[in-house]
């Protein structure tokens, strides 16, 4: 089998001891790579119900099919999975830059962490070395002073780190791992996971050949790959980037406003991607091996801000503008810079200041509580300086560390009503209450409130359907719409070029690439089976259909203004959505895959974790009865 390296990494911290395995042809096969070997690996190793942090949680690094190699928008992908701080369940997150490329190289398509080390350290993978370095004199430093001094002691200015910084070192719930100073693998608390084994970071350097089956016909479509990536169907993301969207959502009324109070920013046009990059952007970049160049990297040359860089994104102009009244580029700017250095998730991060400001201004919190702070929506040096306590959990900080789902338990006070998470992860960028196809991907999205998952806000915005309406046929357009992106993260694929492939392509490539006989039908059945697992792990860490939700005010507060003015997710309308789903799933109306899914997808292993759950509703009427 080509194009893969051909071993798992197995590493104990406590121990100190490594190990490596080779990786399996039929997971390769079945699982792929990315998401379906993180999936994979967590819920086979780990024991049901640990904790998050807890040391036998282990967290997998795990890299797309094709790393390592010139597929467009792939070469550089890897992932990251463990059990989360905040949902209690499948935790995961994605990255791109030069990283796992480079771990690929250094011979490795998984890295299994296990364990906790006695004081901070940093595992060093030079090739076949494995050393677990001392990271006293890390501990404390930002990202990207680790990354910088890392470098420096190895003496090697190519190696590649991935690390935290003292958001995950103080464990605080939505901390992220950072890479090549600009990338994070984000969401769900993987960063913290991480400061609980008193893991700093992980650094590789990799000097192995990564060879392909099939070099003429590969190279053949990688080209037609390049090409269309270069096209019409990415020239959003080449022009504006992602914040291109500020424009496009708060016109649609789906920009999140205040704490999702409305949906309609009246400072977006100071925020925008036309705005930014008129005034801030100074480098559009890609990633290893893509022809998209999407990356827009912006500096602040003036102001209270100045020297401040970051990428700009939509979702963190979302979180850390819309969301909390900020309507100034510059400090949009150094937030985001700011949560890249302390090792924050940007968009909870921005959905905790903002849940924060919103019990200001409803006097449940005071300046005694924020450390002298004036936290009114809009101020944005309040917002900076809050960004800082919550990464050093000083003050309300250390409340808001927790995410809003936990802070909102510990505060009280009727503020449960305005938190805005699902399964504890907070909201991303699209307000799901005038996008009804959307909100459906948000309550079934297995890693709590999120837009990655499915892509289903779409067929909303691109009028497919009437995105103010509730009812069963959305469920097929949401499966879909995960088991693509479940493909995506699998081998992975960049969603920016979503646009560009078909299975069958999908297919030919991997063939190509491993030597492995694949057809579209497989590979799309391999996005099922990997959307599968996730259910089944979500079930046995213990969520059901009761999690399957979408925050107090999306169900209760109408958007207030704008052309979705009046909307809201009903729990009818949402009955309707999840029943819809599940059909098109073939699941239990409780959302529970049934024996003769699970056998379909060669699960069966796993059925023990749903003896008892997995019945139809004939099959319950039947046991009542009898």
């Amino acid at each position: 089998m080509e194009g893969y390296a051909g071993k798992i990494l197995y590493v104990d911290l406590t121990s100190g001891v490594s190990r490596t395995e080779p990786l399996p042809e039929k997971m390769a096969e079945d699982f792929l790579g990315g998401a379906g070997f993180g999936i994979k690996m967590i819920t086979d190793l780990q024991r049901p119900g640990t904790d998050a942090f807890d040391p036998e949680n282990p967290i997998v690094f795990s890299l797309g099919t094709f790393c390592g190699v010139m597929v467009p928008a792939a070469s550089s992908k890897w992932g990251v999975a463990a059990k989360s701080p905040q949902s209690n369940a499948l935790g995961e997150a994605y990255s791109t830059g030069f990283f796992g490329s480079e771990m690929r190289r250094a011979g490795y398509d998984i890295v299994v962490i296990t364990g906790k080390a006695k004081s901070p350290v940093y595992l060093y993978i030079e090739n076949e070395s494995v050393q677990l370095m001392d990271a006293s004199h890390l501990w404390g430093k930002d990202n990207w002073e680790t990354e910088d001094m890392i470098k420096e002691e190895l003496g090697d200015p190519d190696v590649r780190v991935a690390s935290i910084g003292p958001a995950g070192e103080k464990l605080v719930r939505f901390a992220c791992i950072i890479n090549d100073r600009l990338r994070a693998a984000g969401r769900t608390g993987m960063g913290a996971v991480m400061g609980s084994k008193l893991l700093k970071a992980v650094a590789v350097r990799g000097t192995a050949d990564i060879t392909v089956a099939d070099v003429e016909k590969f190279k053949e479509l990688s080209f037609e790959m390049y090409n269309r990536a270069k096209g019409p169907a990415t020239e959003k993301y080449r022009g504006l980037g992602t914040a291109g969207n500020v424009l496009v959502l708060n016109k649609a009324a789906a920009m999140p406003t205040r704490n999702w109070q409305d949906a309609v920013f009246e400072g977006a046009e100071t925020i925008s991607g036309e705005y930014m990059n008129e005034h801030y952007v100074t480098k559009i970049q890609g990633c290893d091996g893509c022809g998209s160049r999407c990356e827009h990297v912006a500096t602040v040359n003036e102001g209270p801000y100045k020297g401040a860089i970051a990428r700009v994104e939509y979702e963190p102009i979302y979180s850390l503008g819309s969301c909390t009244g900020v309507d100034r580029a510059d400090a949009i700017i150094r937030s985001v810079q700011l949560c890249d250095l302390y090792g924050l998730d940007a968009l909870s991060a921005g959905v905790a200041v903002a849940f924060g400001m919103e019990l200001f201004e409803k006097g449940l919190i005071t300046e005694k509580d924020t450390g002298g702070i004036d936290l009114r929506f809009g101020n944005a040096e309040a917002q900076t300086e809050m960004l800082r306590k919550i990464a050093f959990r000083e003050d309300i900080g250390d409340i808001l560390a927790e995410g809003v789902k936990r802070a909102s338990e510990k505060i009280g006070k009727g503020s449960k009503a305005f938190a805005m998470h699902i399964k504890g992860v907070e909201m991303t960028g699209y307000d799901v209450r005038g996008l009804k196809t959307a909100a459906l991907g948000y309550a079934v999205s297995r890693r709590g409130a999120d837009h990655q998952r499915h892509g289903a806000y779409g067929p909303d915005l691109k009028g497919t359907v009437d995105r103010f309406k509730a009812d069963k046929d959305r469920g097929p357009l949401v499966v879909d719409g995960e088991d693509l992106y479940s493909v995506m993260d699998s081998l992975i694929l960049c969603k920016f070029n979503r646009g560009i492939w078909n299975y069958d392509e999908m297919a030919q490539m991997y063939t190509y690439v491993t030597g492995l006989s694949m057809t579209g039908k497989k590979i799309r059945q391999a996005g099922e089976r990997i959307s599968n697992l996730a259910r089944i792990y979500n079930i046995r860490e213990g969520l059901g259909r009761a999690d399957d939700n979408l925050p107090i005010r999306c169900m209760k507060d109408p958007i207030k203004s704008g052309v979705a003015k009046g909307s809201l997710v009903t729990q009818k309308d949402l009955d309707i959505l999840l029943d819809g789903y599940y059909e098109a799933r073939g699941w239990t109306n409780k959302g529970v895959p049934t024996k003769a899914k699970i056998d379909e997808l060669d699960l069966s292993e796993y059925y023990q974790y749903l003896k008892g759950l997995a019945k139809t509703p004939k099959a319950e009427k039947a046991e009542k009865e009898g």
